[in-house]
């Protein structure tokens, strides 16, 4: 299914699937949060160690199967792949959006 999404998203997803951690970083602002496996990371750096640590453990691929928007708010389900038990899986993204960056990431089942 092909799904049209923001631009900030779509190029965040083709970089997620290309492991290119500073093309994954581009579109979070400075001061976005990602909620990730109940860990909370705040702020770039803190955003870029764990999108380094989660591609190098995981190798994840994602195909964008579905996506919903209610004002800057998106949930966006895919079918991720990557090295871990019971893959692939459908995991869905919520993201909030603040203008054309990402202010906050919450990744759950």
């Amino acid at each position: 299914m092909t799904v049209k999404l923001p631009q900030l998203l779509a190029d965040y997803f083709a970089a997620k699937n290309r492991h290119d951690i500073d093309a994954m970083l581009t579109p979070f602002a400075p001061d976005a949060m990602v909620r990730d496996e109940g860990e909370i990371h705040q702020g770039s750096d803190a955003i870029r160690d764990w999108m380094d640590a989660t591609t190098r453990k995981y190798r994840v691929t994602v195909e964008v199967a579905d996506a919903t928007a209610n004002g800057q708010a998106w949930r966006v389900a895919g079918l991720v792949s990557g090295n871990f038990p019971g893959s692939p899986a459908t995991l869905h993204y919520n993201f909030t959006l603040a203008g054309d960056r990402i202010a906050r990431l919450e990744i759950g089942a």
